[in-house]
């Protein structure tokens, strides 16, 4: 019974884990100093120079294994899968990847992806940029932004579900239905399977979602602007909206494209959304969404798509990384 103990198996763990890796450490530098490189001799000097050029490559060793263990033997083995048919056992070259571009519905999802790239990060970046703004000059403002913030707190499915209230077919239950029929007179229509524009309405939950985290992240960088350089500009003469978009986002600028590439990479990923919503139906196939329809019946096809996504987030994620980089600077 102890064995099946989630507190007994915590317990072992960190202590196995702690352990091992102290038992590594201690190991690894006697074997080093001891066996490898000995200080004694007459090359004694050389040897304590080679130890030290070579210890910092042992220590950081168990992270590159680790790193290839979870990260690049599953994207290397994903793509030779990717190389095969459907059962696995006859090796098709990209036989995967040219049916990919012929298919109309990938051709649909990539289309309504780079959809997605475009409007939700700008979306949540100009509504966070805005909210951090106007919620800074407000003497409630902490409260604002905790409200804002919140959707953050729930999950994908959780909001989708929330939303898909609001976009209900029904006047006496959906908000944008009740708002067509008070104000125009509209019959009742389902939002979901409005051809092309349902996309937007699955975006704007995203954009609902990720306007808190861009606001959180703006607001630290509108704080740390100097005070001096806006004082001088109302000196000068500057409206409040010269003030903001001539001297404060200039200021900003970097962090204003980590947040948006953020988010960027956040969305090339996304699916909970649109499969909870409309399962990919209506015109609002993505390619998460798409790959989980082969997930189950063509391996081949489905790691095919995901090697896409990958080469697709790879070169937005380097990307952020450099401007964090420079931002720490």
């Amino acid at each position: 019974m102890l064995g099946n103990s989630p507190i007994l198996q915590g317990v072992l763990t960190i202590v196995l884990g702690v352990g091992g890796c102290i038992g590594y450490f201690w190991a690894s530098n006697i074997v080093l100093d001891k066996v490898i490189f000995p200080a004694k001799g007459a090359n004694a000097g050389k040897n304590i120079n080679r130890a030290n050029m070579v210890r910092p490559w042992l220590f950081i060793f168990p992270a590159f294994a680790a790193l290839g263990l979870y990260l690049a033997y599953p994207v290397v083995g994903s793509f030779i899968r990717s190389l095969y048919d459907r059962s696995g056992d006859t090796f098709i070259g990209f036989g995967n990847y040219a049916w990919l571009m012929q298919d109309s519905e990938f051709q649909q999802a990539v289309f309504n992806n780079i959809l997605w790239a475009l409007v939700v990060p700008a979306g949540s970046t100009f509504f966070g940029l805005v909210a951090a703004q106007l919620t800074d000059r407000l003497s409630w403002g902490n409260i604002a932004k905790s409200l804002i913030f919140m959707p953050m707190a729930i999950s994908f499915v959780g909001a989708s579900l929330i939303w898909k209230f609001v976009y209900a077919n029904d006047a006496d239950i959906g908000i944008v239905n009740a708002f067509r029929e008070w104000v125009f007179g509209a019959d009742s229509v389902d939002p979901l399977q409005v051809s092309f524009w349902n996309n937007f309405f699955l975006m704007f939950i995203l954009i609902w979602i990720q306007t808190g985290f861009a606001m959180v992240i703006l607001s630290a960088a509108l704080r740390g602007i100097p005070e001096e350089t806006v004082e001088a500009a109302i000196v000068d003469g500057a409206s409040p909206l010269q003030v903001f978009f001539k001297i404060k986002v200039p200021q900003i600028m970097g962090t204003i494209v980590v947040v948006w590439t953020t988010i960027t990479i956040l969305v090339l990923k996304v699916f909970d959304i649109v499969y909870t919503m409309t399962g990919g139906n209506f015109g609002t196939q993505i390619l998460p969404s798409y790959m989980f329809e082969f997930m189950f019946r063509d391996d081949g096809r489905a790691t095919a798509v995901a090697f896409v996504i990958m080469l697709i987030v790879t070169p937005v994620m380097v990307w952020n990384i450099i401007q964090a980089r420079k931002e720490m600077r």
